[in-house]
């Protein structure tokens, strides 16, 4: 059963000592493995408040606490543009599975909508830049924090093993898993330099004030792995001018040599997210997630593979 929000805002006060919340608004961030509020205090200052429903969530949440601080750090040495949220205190749960609900002051600024930026040097240049700065930070941030970090084969095979386990249970089409078994075979394409990585990226991930980026929150599933997986919402989302000047802006910030298949693994990696949409609903056994899996799925089959499409 979810919290109510006076009980993660309860929980707050004890998290943070000296909190004294004013107002408790639901945030529309709450998902499936977390309850999450965001609480005002006295003086009008805003702070998240997020609670594990599960055990594994709970452990994902403890990781991305000391990251976080990490990377705190390293806005403040200057190697991030941009702030993250920052842990201020954690308060045991009651609940038989344990775990501690996490309290972070809020990043500022507002979320990033996609479909009002314009091309050019303003704010898609700087998201460019933001983006090349997580991938140019030192993979030793992650795997000082324990966190995944893969070679570029393996991640291809884990890619290829995620599919292979999808296909398994015949909710995949056969036109897009042919489609999918190519690309990942593909080894031109795998031939990338891993990087940190955000993860789960997408506009609500990203703050912004006018045409600067102002923070970046959500980071439980940052890794060392291929930088395409940061560019896939962009890649399924984006306008072409909007996109290109993003990676205009991305490919100078970047010491790398330049990737040539980046945004080929991006697209794949967009495509790749309806299929564990749709595993996330096979595994928790929840119907509604995997109907709506196979219905994302049909509907990307439809628009892949038009009746004159001869691939």
């Amino acid at each position: 059963m979810p919290r109510s929000p006076l009980a993660l805002a309860a929980l707050a006060s004890v998290a943070v000592p000296g909190l004294d919340v004013y107002d408790v608004l639901r945030s529309p961030h709450t998902d499936a493995d977390f309850d999450v509020v965001v609480v005002k205090d006295a003086t009008g200052t805003r702070w998240i408040v997020r609670a594990p429903k599960r055990a594994a969530a709970g452990a994902a949440l403890e990781a991305e606490r000391s990251l976080l601080a990490a990377l705190a750090r390293a806005h403040d040495t200057g190697l991030l543009p941009f702030d993250v949220p920052r842990p201020r205190g954690a308060a045991a749960m009651s609940d038989p599975d344990g775990g501690r609900a996490v309290v972070y002051s809020e990043v500022s600024g507002a979320p990033l909508t996609l479909a009002t930026m314009d091309p050019g040097p303003g704010l898609a240049a700087a998201l460019g830049t933001a983006l090349a700065a997580i991938h140019e930070l030192p993979p030793t941030l992650i795997e000082d924090e324990g966190l995944p970090t893969y070679t570029a084969d393996e991640y291809r095979e884990r890619r290829m093993a995620e599919l292979d386990a999808a296909i398994d249970t015949g909710k995949v089409p056969p036109r897009l898993a042919d489609r999918w078994e190519n690309q990942l075979e593909n080894v031109a394409w795998w031939r990338f330099e891993p990087t940190v990585v955000h993860g789960d990226l997408g506009e609500h991930q990203i703050h912004v004030r006018g045409e600067a980026i102002t923070g970046v929150s959500d980071w439980m599933d940052a890794r060392v792995a291929d930088p395409a997986d940061d560019l896939a919402w962009l890649a399924a989302s984006a306008p072409d001018d909007v996109l290109e000047s993003v990676l205009e802006a991305y490919r100078l910030a970047r010491r790398e040599t330049r990737d040539p298949h980046l945004i080929d693994r991006a697209r794949l990696a967009s495509e790749l997210a309806l299929v564990r949409w749709l595993m996330y609903g096979v595994r928790t056994d929840n119907a509604d997630v995997i109907a709506d899996g196979e219905g994302m799925l049909s509907d990307l089959e439809a628009l892949l593979f038009a009746p004159d499409d001869e691939d």
